[in-house]
């Protein structure tokens, strides 16, 4: 399909979809794929899932926009139930996306402290600007700088270094942005020891800290949130993603004492929260239930051991619950390409590291499937990148 007129900033796979159902992709020439990573965590529950599209065309039915003038019943029930989750009080900012949910995240900071902001390397927050600021990919964000001052990149996981910082910058510290797990930033996991630090570090200068769950957080990784796996307690945090159902829609919780850190007119949406997107999310939401967000802990377990067992066995096999990621010492561009002519589709990140997103509801024989297809891909892009190797060194 040409692309004359669509700015070249993203490297599509050479498909056209037909249709899509569960977590199969169906191409115009009759062929299927697995989609391993659903649509970037967005289809918790796999393309076209009726409830969900139920919801949606009966909101459609009544309208599909009605912009922030109006209260759509849906906006105070999908809220409620994102700030049940925290066991705590609050309320939530709705937004259309992770990085406008990670902007109004940083704009609450900027109203209530001044200082410092830390991230990580290999944290991933979006793309616009302000959010670009606190990634940590020095590949992204070098074309566009300057960008915000006063942001500090930690190593992440370096409980030495953030443990120097702290003692010489505690005070002018404001806040730190915390992934549980790296999403784009290669699946890697969040220490206990640095999460105790963290809050150690939190109880003494009374920093903000803030939870990016945009990719890590409803059920994905075997708890609601993913910071839950850990001894964290954030002001506030970030979701999107999954949560609008396939639909765009993010949101910010403001938790406990900075519930009300916007008041009128100070930060605001025309198009969130959609209530069409909202009407997939409260589907979403009610279906999450704790009986089901354990079951996606052990088919994550079942995943790991599954891919842990696989020859050639890859370098790393790293993530929590249903967010897995693979590193493999290899080309990763002939293991994509070997990976869709088996029909699977892999998504890359890091330059090596397959990150595993399926829907949440895939179910065992279907996970054995998936891997199966990995397998296979792997050992014979192994075999073509061998043969790359000895045709050039004939050369």
């Amino acid at each position: 399909m040409a692309m004359s007129h669509i700015c070249s900033v993203y490297d599509p796979f050479p498909i056209q979809i037909e249709r899509a159902k569960g977590l199969y992709i169906y191409s115009k020439d009759g062929r299927r794929y697995l989609d391993s990573f659903s649509g970037i965590g967005v289809l918790a529950f796999g393309h076209g899932d009726e409830d969900i599209k139920r919801a949606m065309i009966e909101k459609m039915q009544r309208y599909m926009h009605i912009s922030n003038f109006f209260l759509d019943e849906d906006t105070e029930i999908v809220a409620a139930k994102l700030i049940e989750k925290t066991h705590r009080g609050g309320k939530v900012f709705f937004a259309n996306s992770g990085a406008e949910a990670n902007e109004a995240a940083l704009k609450a900071i900027k109203k209530l402290r001044k200082g410092l902001i830390v991230s990580f390397e290999k944290n991933f927050h979006g793309r616009t600007v302000a959010t670009l600021s606190l990634t940590g990919f020095g590949n992204l964000k070098k074309p566009f700088e300057p960008l915000l001052p006063n942001v500090v990149f930690l190593p992440y996981n370096d409980v030495q270094a953030f443990e120097e910082f702290v003692r010489k910058n505690g005070k002018e510290i404001a806040a730190v942005f915390v992934e549980c797990v790296h999403g784009s930033g290669g699946l890697n996991v969040l220490s206990h020891e640095l999460s105790r630090l963290i809050m150690e570090a939190k109880r003494s200068f009374g920093f903000l800290l803030v939870a990016d769950e945009v990719q890590a957080g409803l059920g994905r990784t075997g708890k609601f949130f993913s910071y839950q796996h850990f001894e964290l307690q954030p002001d506030i945090i970030t979701v999107a993603k999954a949560l609008g159902g396939g639909l765009p829609l993010g949101a910010t919780l403001f938790l406990d004492d900075i519930a009300d850190v916007f008041s009128h007119s100070e930060h605001g949406s025309t198009f969130a929260p959609n209530p069409v997107a909202l009407a997939g999310a409260r589907v979403v939401l009610n279906r999450l239930t704790e009986e089901f967000i354990e079951l996606v802990a052990k088919k994550g377990e079942f995943l790991r051991s599954r891919l842990l067992r696989m020859e050639p066995r890859p370098i790393d096999v790293r993530g929590l619950g249903l967010m897995i990621g693979v590193e493999v010492d290899m080309d990763a561009k002939l293991l994509k390409q070997a990976a869709l002519e088996n029909g699977l589709l892999l998504n890359i990140v890091s330059n090596n590291v397959v990150r595993f997103l399926p829907a949440l509801n895939i179910n065992f024989e279907q996970i054995e499937e998936m891997v199966d297809l990995f397998e296979r891909s792997l050992k014979e892009a192994y075999g073509r990148s061998h043969v790359e190797k000895v045709d050039s060194s004939k050369s």
